[in-house]
């Protein structure tokens, strides 16, 4: 029993809490048609009806003039707002520049093979084997060998060569 009139109290209570904000709601609603009345009222007042053609035109130039007026002013204040919002920019990134300068931590050397660093990269489903060797081109000792025969006959032409003798040899061998 004491449960049930607890729930009935605090549904008495919601729903006249309820009505005391709907009220409150009206009451705003009511005084915000009040201002923008007053404002209409001061700001702008009944357009009077012209009669013949120099009034109308008289209205016209007025409702211009006016209307170059609030253009500038719309003007001047799109200039100062992009300005101010490109300040705020600029001193947001300062601010990100300030509070983001922090020591970069010493980093340790780890000693990884190839083969290590290529399954870090690519994860552990791609298996790959580097083999620097295999892709290095084989060369046969034979050439080198033919390499130090051209050097050895080079220098046995020059001992040959060198001094009277060499210089008739080649004579002879040219004619």
């Amino acid at each position: 029993s004491l449960l049930s009139t607890f729930k009935t109290s605090s549904r008495s209570s919601q729903s006249l809490l309820l009505q005391i904000g709907k009220s409150m709601i009206e009451e705003e609603a009511r005084q915000a048609e009040k201002e923008k009345m007053k404002y209409m009222e001061e700001h702008c007042p009944t357009p009077t009806v012209p009669t013949c053609m120099q009034e109308l035109q008289d209205l016209c130039r007025k409702l211009h003039k006016q209307i170059d007026l609030v253009d500038e002013e719309r003007y001047d204040m799109e200039f100062k707002l992009t300005k101010s919002n490109k300040e705020i920019g600029d001193l947001k990134i300062k601010v990100q520049d300030l509070k983001g300068k922090f020591k970069k931590p010493v980093l340790k050397r780890v000693r990884m093979s190839a083969d290590a660093m290529l399954a870090a990269l690519l994860g552990s489903k791609h298996k790959v084997s580097l083999d620097l060797r295999a892709n290095l081109k084989q060369v046969k000792k034979e050439v080198k060998d033919e390499v130090r025969e051209q050097t050895s006959d080079w220098r046995k032409n020059v001992e040959d060569k060198s001094g009277m003798d060499g210089r008739k040899k080649m004579f002879e061998a040219e004619a």
